[in-house]
């Protein structure tokens, strides 16, 4: 790298000499060389305004000005030889008015030297500036890196394994890899060969990058980051070459580590699409094969790569020899949420009140990041109440929000409106509190988020790794409490259920279709998740006669029936419950699981909204100012 820029300066370096060159041609031509005869009758003229006289060992130098016949000043210069007599002969004849002695070992000759030099260096440097802004504004000043890696180095990571919560099996599989980029040494002499690449899997927000960083930050080697998009552009063969670039980069510093985030970007399968395969890609993807095919075993080289959508990745990069491991980073589990939560509640000033176990509870289905979004919104909602302390109201409005969105408050309802989605709720509740298999009922509002006008947030009893068929008709059941209710008690319906009959229709037709529950027996009908950009689904025929796509829709409308008319019966027995939460919801807006359980016993729950509503007034007053 040094020797390139070197090599760079060249060009600048060779207009410098040539410009010292030409000024110190052009200053010693403007100095006229005399003759002693000349020079002695010069002085006898008394032309002669100034001169120097300089002694050497063997020449004396004799420069001044003089004036010519038409009484221009000019510089002359001319030798003698340094006897005696020469000397005292000039002396005398120059006298003491315009005559200066120069000691010839006086004289300076590095003074000198700079002293002509300098001017110069700074019209040098003056133009190689120049010539760098001229570069660098123009289109070609990184033509030459053009097809260079995009890869970005990172030394000292600071993530460990500590940082990283809820993945202890992943964190299982990746720590021999940082045995071996420590002890290399240890795995060969057994005759082992370490993962040349790990295929990290799982939903956005799990925590698939900072994985691969707590890898590097514990071994303690250099950190090549590139995402899968980076190597891609519009001219055919750069993501190649880039490819290229990065390996030999790698190879320069191993042991290092190397990760490509979102590699389906450059990885997707070859020659699929409708219109053929797309040229650049497919290259870039060749080269990275051929470069993993490269890399010799054991060679301090690993290559991490994280993906959300492994269906549509070549099998050719999937083989051993390539991305040897593939690991699936899933959502956490309670525990592991909770290990998130304590993670992040680091720096976080928590209140003493709050149990992050119960935090965790209420949050099935969350990311690493989505709790990590939980807390940071809670702590801006701290700040925005003026408080100390982050407490459970802050945490609790946190995860509607990441769930939901911001509660619109300014958007009122009608009576009629504001009733008919306090019974449209309630429903859903009164599924959830007595129908066995249901999901738990945490909370009901009725406080527009989004495009929702109110909702339930209801979590399962115990979470499980599979769902049975009749946690499945509990589902749908539980969806359908809320028309069920409108129907009952309003003798009308509304637009309101519109999103929880496309989630019942889409289980119904995943047990029909995918599952085999149903009459139709334990046969797939359904082709599953073809994607039409892979070319898999054009021209394609049904896998289904007519007859079986008849049956199919028999069978969805079953359940659907029959769960609807389950959720009306259920409802019509605990009427009394439903209508005794339907006014505490018009009246409160918003109900707890606590609280709930203590309204549909018909006890009265006043007292609980006293700091409500104070906390409340702070929120307004807290808006009206930020106003």
């Amino acid at each position: 790298m040094q020797r390139n820029r070197l090599v760079n300066y060249i060009p600048y370096m060779i207009v410098a000499i040539f410009l010292f060159t030409l000024f110190n041609m052009n200053d010693q031509s403007n100095a006229k060389s005399m003759t002693y005869g000349e020079l002695i009758k010069t002085i006898e003229e008394e032309k002669i305004e100034e001169s120097y006289v300089t002694v050497g060992a063997n020449v004396v130098e004799v420069k001044g000005t003089y004036k010519n016949d038409e009484g221009n000043a000019i510089v002359f210069s001319s030798r003698i030889p340094a006897t005696e007599e020469q000397i005292d002969n000039i002396v005398d004849m120059l006298g003491d008015s315009n005559l200066n002695i120069v000691d010839a070992n006086a004289q300076n000759m590095w003074l000198d030297l700079i002293g002509s030099i300098l001017p110069f260096l700074v019209i040098s440097g003056f133009l190689m500036y120049m010539f760098n802004r001229m570069g660098s504004s123009g289109s070609n000043a990184k033509a030459f890196e053009f097809s260079k890696s995009r890869a970005r180095l990172e030394g000292n990571i600071k993530v460990k394994f500590s940082d990283v919560a809820g993945a202890d099996e992943e964190k299982i599989e990746m720590a021999e890899i940082i045995e071996y980029l420590k002890y290399p040494k240890k795995f060969a002499k057994m005759g082992a060969r370490i993962p040349k690449g790990i295929l990290l899997v799982g939903p956005p927000g799990t925590g698939k990058t900072l994985l691969a960083k707590a890898v590097a930050g514990e071994a303690d080697v250099p950190f090549y980051s590139i995402s899968g998009s980076d190597f891609v552009e519009m001219f055919v063969g750069v993501g190649a070459s880039r490819v290229r670039d990065m390996f030999k980069k790698a190879q320069q510093t191993s042991p290092c580590m190397i990760f490509i985030d979102e590699i389906d970007a450059v990885g997707r399968q070859r020659g699929a699409g409708f219109g053929g395969g797309h040229d650049e890609r497919e290259q870039t993807l060749n080269q990275l094969l051929v470069e993993m095919d490269g890399i010799q075993d054991n060679t301090g080289i690993v290559i991490i790569a994280a993906t959300n959508r492994p269906d549509v990745l070549d099998p050719a990069l999937l083989r051993p020899g390539r991305f040897d491991r593939q690991i699936t980073v899933s959502l956490p589990d309670r525990k592991g949420r909770k290990e998130i939560l304590q993670v992040h509640a680091r720096n976080k000033k928590l209140s003493p009140e709050i149990d992050l176990d119960a935090l965790a509870k209420r949050t099935p289905g969350f990311s690493g990041a989505d709790l990590e979004n939980v807390l940071n919104e809670a702590a801006i909602l701290a700040v925005r109440h003026k408080k100390d302390l982050i407490y459970m109201s802050e945490l609790d409005e946190a995860i509607d929000r990441v769930m939901m969105g911001p509660a619109k408050r300014s958007r009122t309802y009608d009576e009629k409106t504001k009733k008919l989605v306090a019974y449209h709720e309630s429903g859903h509740a009164i599924i959830g509190l007595y129908l066995e298999d249901s999901t738990v009922v945490q909370k009901v509002t009725i406080i527009p988020r989004g495009m929702a006008g109110g909702y339930n947030l209801m979590t399962p009893k115990d979470e499980k790794m599979m769902n049975t068929k009749n946690d499945l008709l509990a589902m749908i059941t539980g969806y359908m409490g809320g028309r069920s209710a409108e129907e009952l008690f309003f003798d009308d319906i509304s637009t309101g259920a519109v999103n929880d009959i496309e989630r019942a229709t889409n289980i119904a037709r995943d047990m029909v279709t995918l599952y085999g529950m149903s009459d139709l027996g334990p046969v797939k009908y359904d082709s599953g998740n073809q994607n039409v950009f892979l070319g898999r689904d054009y021209n394609s025929p049904s896998n289904v006669s007519g007859q079986i796509a008849f049956e199919i829709d028999q069978e969805i409308r079953k359940i659907i029936d029959g769960c609807h008319k389950k959720a009306k019966d259920i409802i019509t027995e605990h009427k009394d419950e439903l209508v005794l939460l339907a006014e505490a919801l018009i009246e409160y807006e918003t109900l707890t699981a606590e609280q709930i359980e203590r309204v549909v016993k018909g006890e009265s729950i006043a007292s609980d909204f006293g700091k409500a509503d104070v906390i409340d007034v702070e929120a307004s007053e807290t808006n009206k100012n930020l106003s």
